[in-house]
């Protein structure tokens, strides 16, 4: 089991932590803690590096993903670079400067949502995203400029109204209790899972969400929406842009 500090605090840069597993097919290594957003939920993972305690070895993590409670670290080795062995003792490292951006854009994406869901009763049909851009899916018979513009500046009050963006865990019946808790027209939520990790944007909106996100509205920034597209009869897309204020 790996202890994900990610899923409690999003602004954890660093860790210490040991290699516990490796894996020489897929160039992985198996920590007992980690940093490492593993992605999931549109999010993609993130990325950094491995450093021995002494500095005399650097390792950089291309990518991190979830299997079971293990998060595995897939490191873009140099020629010639070995994994580290098992027992090593490394510093963990996110790329600070694009996990920042992907917590601006999933906060974001998430305003986005809870705009839409309360002013417009519109279920998410799907989404993703890269450092401050995204796309978000909704279930829209029509979309036209007009609506657009208006979601735009709805969406940049609730930013600047600098609310308060809280994790929270539940059991998972007191989950499944809430209605509207699960916004995605389908429920990604694998039946194993007993606790339901929630972000609530206070105010304004509750998910059930796994990924990382800023403390508060205000540090997102500005969002403009890029454009907009039909993807079916009632399935209209949402592109946005994350900018600085």
């Amino acid at each position: 089991m790996t202890e994900n500090i990610a899923a409690t605090d999003a602004y954890a840069r660093e860790c210490v932590a040991t290699v516990t597993a490796s894996d020489a097919d897929t160039a992985s290594v198996l920590l007992d803690t980690t940093v490492f957003y593993p992605g999931g939920g549109g999010q993609p993972s993130d990325m950094g590096w491995l450093r021995t305690d002494d500095g005399s070895a650097t390792w950089r993590v291309a990518s991190a993903r979830k299997s079971g409670d293990e998060v595995w670290h897939a490191l873009g080795l140099e020629p010639g670079q070995a994994l580290p062995a098992v027992g090593t003792s490394v510093t963990a490292e996110v790329d600070w400067e694009r996990r920042h951006r992907l917590m601006r854009t999933h906060s974001a994406l998430h305003v986005l949502c809870g705009v839409i869901w309360r002013d417009y009763g519109a279920s998410v049909t799907g989404g993703n995203m890269e450092p401050l851009s995204g796309r978000m899916d909704f279930e829209f018979e029509t979309m036209h400029g007009e609506l657009v513009a208006e979601i735009e500046r709805k969406v940049n009050v609730e930013v600047e109204a600098d609310r308060e963006i809280r994790v929270g865990f539940l059991p998972r019946e007191q989950a499944f209790a809430i209605p509207d808790l699960i916004r995605t027209k389908i429920n990604l939520l694998p039946p194993g899972i007993e606790v339901v990790r929630t972000v609530e944007i206070v105010g304004l909106d509750l998910q059930a969400d796994g990924g990382t996100h800023v403390a508060h509205t205000a540090e997102i920034g500005r969002v403009r929406v890029a454009g907009y597209e039909s993807k079916g009869r009632i399935n209209k897309r949402i592109r946005i842009e994350v900018l600085d204020r």
